[in-house]
């Protein structure tokens, strides 16, 4: 009778347990959700891989996600036109291709390009990188994809430029390069199949010089790879080779309590667990990063700004007056709350000095107002609401 109860208890306790994707969540509103996933060979199961990446992607509600090995560009095109809210990229190469996925509202795409495309640099990137330059919330970043060369024997063979990890340590130092140049003084995130773990002894870790200069950079999922093998990202060998590279323009965030690092266990919400997901999604779980962003950003990198902006009454009851320098282009007034998310926008028209804000329908509290024009923030000023 004991055994009989148990087993009941046990039965009623894995039902009451049991996930479906609907029970899946990462993003939130005011939040910014990046995440990188190795897709294998995607639609690896043709169309039944298509609808589970469809609920996975609504579920996880991410502003970016790069992806590796999108072998299918047709596919990934009709996968991309009946997925709501999201646009896509897909970069055309030889060998595994890589792509993009990006909300349409709220994620503004500054620019959309990929690196290290000459032969000279075929050896260290066969898959060249794809660079996104965004907006979010007023604030600037850099998102760069990535897909490093595979395999190799867990040696770093200095003298063979032929060796995996040779290969693998070139693209780190190629790609550092590229970010110090380029991107000194600004938000950059690297995701990527890395295709090398984090923790290997220095002699043969291929990350070492960005682990060597870490007052510039930080792997986001180094806790993650310090966990147990169940927590990796590729549970098949097991390894955990899918990584979040952050500049130091974003340590603050990093180090905020409410900043999340996961690799997401997928196989968790679906029936049949991992074999179902390996056999019909991927062999790669995702690593994700959310964080609130920091809209001070935007008023710092405009301290120098000759634009005047500012309003009154401030604070502000029921109505404020914003008033700028006349601009000879259209513009828009965008206004965040404390947290970030975008509160409200005014549109202006040329010639115009001032513009109206009825802010007699928001909560009480501080917002942050940016001028803009094209996409590109002119002035910010903020403004307390009682």
């Amino acid at each position: 009778m004991k055994y009989f109860f148990f087993l009941l208890f046990s039965v009623v306790s894995i039902f009451a347990n049991a996930q479906g994707i609907d029970d899946l969540s990462f993003g939130t509103d005011s939040t910014f959700d990046v995440a990188t996933w190795n897709i294998e060979q995607f639609p690896k199961s043709g169309q039944g891989t298509i609808n589970y990446v469809t609920e996975i992607i609504y579920a996880l509600d991410l502003e970016y996600i790069a992806m590796q090995e999108v072998d299918n560009p047709a596919q990934f095109e009709s996968f991309i036109a009946q997925l709501q809210g999201y646009e896509g990229f897909y970069q055309e190469n030889d060998y595994a291709r890589l792509g993009v996925i990006y909300k349409s509202d709220g994620l503004i795409v500054n620019d959309l390009y990929q690196i290290f495309t000459t032969f000279q640099y075929w050896s260290a990137f066969s898959r060249p990188p794809i660079v996104m330059e965004v907006e979010f919330m007023g604030v600037d970043y850099v998102l760069i994809n990535n897909h490093f060369k595979c395999c190799g024997d867990g040696i770093l063979d200095i003298g063979n430029s032929n060796d995996e990890e040779y290969r693998r340590r070139a693209a780190s130092i190629y790609l550092k390069g590229y970010i110090d140049d380029n991107f000194a003084n600004d938000n950059v995130i690297v995701l990527g199949d890395l295709n090398d773990i984090l923790t290997d002894d220095e002699p043969n870790n291929v990350f070492q010089n960005f682990l060597d200069d870490s007052d510039n950079y930080v792997f986001a999922d180094m806790d993650i790879a310090n966990l147990p093998s169940s927590n990796w990202s590729y549970p098949s060998w097991p390894s955990h080779l899918d990584h979040i590279l952050v500049t130091n323009e974003l340590f603050d965030e990093l180090e905020n309590t409410s900043t999340k690092v996961e690799c997401i266990k997928l196989e968790e919400y679906l029936p049949g667990g991992w074999s179902t997901y390996d056999s019909d999604i991927s062999d790669h779980r995702p690593v994700a990063l959310s964080f609130t962003p920091n809209i001070s950003v935007g008023l710092d990198k405009l301290s120098d700004s000759q634009f005047s902006f500012g309003t009154y009454p401030n604070p502000v009851s029921s109505s404020t007056r914003f008033q700028f320098e006349t601009l000879r282009s259209n513009g828009q007034i965008k206004i965040y709350d404390a947290l970030g998310r975008e509160a409200d926008q005014i549109q202006f028209s040329s010639g115009n000095s001032e513009i109206i804000w009825n802010a007699e329908r928001y909560p009480a509290g501080i917002y942050v107002a940016h001028l803009m024009v094209d996409g590109i923030v002119l002035a910010t000023t903020k403004v307390v609401k009682r």
